[in-house]
């Protein structure tokens, strides 16, 4: 005997249940890159951020790809302001250390 399937009464849009499901599976500091990702321009600069860009983090440290070695050796003097302007502009510490890698932005 086949039983019969209920019909949802209300239909939910796709969006919805993905985001639903990448909760369930996305990392907490997935979240916190994003919300760098969000800050990125004003933290830093136009000049620099069309030169490097947040791309994943690992614990406290934050990895940015930049366009060249000579960007790399200039941010690094900038470091402890990036980090401190982030840490600020989010309102806690969640940065504590820069990488920079060359890497497609």
């Amino acid at each position: 005997m086949k039983k019969k399937r209920k019909h949802l009464k209300e239909s939910v849009h796709i969006s919805n249940i993905l985001d639903n499901i990448l909760s369930t599976y996305r990392r907490e500091s997935d979240s916190g890159l994003a919300q760098v990702w969000s800050l990125w321009n004003d933290v830093v600069g136009k000049v620099i951020a069309e030169n490097a860009r947040p791309a994943a983090f690992k614990g406290k440290i934050l990895l940015v790809h930049v366009t060249s070695s000579a960007w790399i050796h200039e941010l690094t003097f900038l470091k402890k302001d990036i980090i401190n302007n982030i840490n600020t502009s989010l309102g806690e510490d969640l940065v504590e250390e820069i990488k920079f890698k060359i890497g497609a932005l």
